[in-house]
């Protein structure tokens, strides 16, 4: 999560979606930067708006514009599968090393994902906050796959250029998806794929 003070810009950390590049690239121009733990690094929408936001518009006296960055969600899932095939990944029950793609995906549709498949869902990260005055959710959403978009915002309002480095680039590996398995992941993830649906009748 990156704060722009003087900008009144916040821009949240949406997990797998580029935004470790992104702030690498801007980390020296932010005025407050969390990168670790994951947990703070990727505060979601209502979190934020629960804690950190109330907190620096308090400070700053006006509110902040909050953006985020969504990937399609079986990209997404696929991302998550790629990343924990690696050999370094500390916790081997979070390993997806022996596991096929399609069996990663039956499996984070299950009752009970083991730890493994346990990643979460950007409907969830991304979803609004109910508050008094409305649902407090984010200004500006953009698309993974439309990155230029967001990096031209950014560059508007921070008034810079902006080159991304290539960081947490996972190995390549095949994704291949039985018929009933992707229609099983769509009825479990449908927030999730109705969300970037109308993110993509926006674009």
């Amino acid at each position: 999560m990156l704060v722009f003070w003087h900008q009144h810009l916040t821009m949240l950390a949406t997990p797998k979606t580029g935004t470790t590049a992104i702030e690498a690239a801007l980390e020296s121009m932010a005025h407050m930067a969390i990168q670790r733990p994951p947990q703070l690094k990727h505060t979601s929408v209502r979190k934020y708006h629960r804690f950190i936001g109330p907190w620096l518009e308090s400070v700053a006296g006006r509110p902040f514009t909050v953006i985020a960055t969504m990937r399609e969600p079986l990209d997404w899932l696929g991302s998550w599968y790629r990343y924990r095939q690696r050999e370094d990944m500390g916790d081997a029950r979070k390993s997806t090393v022996g596991m096929s793609f399609d069996e990663f995906v039956r499996l984070y549709c299950s009752d009970s994902p083991p730890p493994a498949v346990a990643v979460g869902s950007q409907a969830q990260f991304l979803r609004a906050k109910p508050d008094k005055s409305g649902d407090k959710g984010l200004d500006h959403l953009f698309r993974y796959e439309d990155i230029q978009a967001l990096i031209n915002f950014l560059e508007n309002r921070l008034d810079c250029e902006i080159l991304l480095p290539r960081l947490n680039v996972s190995p390549s590996l095949p994704m291949d998806l039985e018929p009933a398995t992707e229609r099983l992941l769509r009825r479990t993830a449908s927030d999730d794929f109705e969300l970037y649906d109308r993110l993509c009748q926006r674009a």
